[in-house]
């Protein structure tokens, strides 16, 4: 059966990203792969405050919690995407990236990624 790790392999390696991070809801690591000089703890702490206020605007909105957001920057593109109530995938791309597929199998594949969590 595939693990975590498995699962992060496999994002990482997919053309255009650059980091693929598991963390907890809490801002807390589970497990990640990153190229060049991301500090993926830094980043996974700040993850769980922007899930706050996205589940926060899902309530307010009547939408529900977060299933996946896309923040682009200048400099690339974050995919914030819940695998349970528990934990939360971060996909970092580089500018140009395809992130029309990822999103594809995201969503297509959210169950079999939440039961690895």
């Amino acid at each position: 059966m595939p693990t975590i790790r498995d699962l992060v392999n496999v994002l990482r390696r997919r053309d255009g990203v650059e980091a693929a991070v598991v963390l907890g809801r809490d801002g807390l690591l589970i497990d990640s792969q990153v190229a060049g000089s991301v500090d993926e703890e830094r980043v996974a702490a700040h993850v769980a405050p922007i899930l706050q206020a996205v589940d926060e605007f899902g309530a307010a909105a009547e939408r529900g919690p977060l299933t996946t957001a896309v923040l682009e920057h200048p400099r690339g593109i974050a995919v914030v995407s819940a695998l349970s109530p528990e934990a939360v995938l971060l996909v970092l791309l580089a500018p140009g990236a395809p992130v029309a597929s990822l999103l594809h199998e995201l969503r297509r594949n959210r169950e079999h990624m939440a039961a690895l969590v």
